[in-house]
């Protein structure tokens, strides 16, 4: 919790989503900004899975997207609208319908070029620059967390010094990048 001394309080034009009052001091009660790429809603609404280790992963997301809404703020891109769509039909409209109560954030022109930058530094591989994008999404837009089963190309611990030195250097913070697993340790 970010603390506030009253006249901060009084002179700012509140940027956090609510506050109280402790014996004169302000706490902001900012919920951290959540962005849920593809395989998480796929995970979420995929057919329980007999292979151990993907429905350990289908369980973790199930039990995790609750909070979505609750305590965080979610969002997904047109990127992920586009993405949920595809495969079977009756599966795509569960996704959709899953992620609907997100906000959305734009994927701009800005953002596909910073995508292009991660790709060039070789932080995603050229044929999975759709990957590059969620991140550069995230980026552009003060996400604090990106959300992802995607240990290949998105939390993989080996190319995110790569990432970061990519989006850093066009002046974003590169979010953290976890699995549902990770976020169910948060204690808030």
């Amino acid at each position: 919790m970010r603390r506030l001394f009253k006249f901060e309080f009084l002179t700012s034009q509140l940027p956090f989503k609510a506050c109280h009052f402790v014996t004169g001091i302000v706490y902001s009660l900012h919920m951290k900004r959540i962005y849920v790429e593809t395989t998480v809603v796929s995970y979420y609404t995929a057919r329980p899975s007999r292979d151990l280790m993907v429905a350990a992963y289908q369980q973790a997301t199930r039990e995790v997207w609750p909070r979505l809404l609750k305590d965080y703020r979610a969002y997904v891109s047109a990127l992920v609208y586009t993405e949920a769509q595809k495969g079977n039909a009756h599966f795509a409209k569960q996704r959709l319908e899953a992620i609907a109560a997100f906000d959305m954030i734009e994927i701009d022109e800005v953002t596909r070029e910073l995508g292009t930058k991660i790709v060039r530094s070789k932080g995603v591989p050229s044929q999975y620059a759709e990957d590059a994008l969620h991140i550069a999404a995230c980026a552009r837009h003060g996400i604090d967390v990106l959300l992802t089963w995607n240990f290949a190309h998105l939390n993989n611990p080996f190319t995110r010094s790569t990432l970061r030195r990519a989006v850093e250097s066009a002046g974003y913070e590169l979010p953290e990048i976890c699995s549902p697993i990770e976020l169910q340790e948060e204690k808030l």
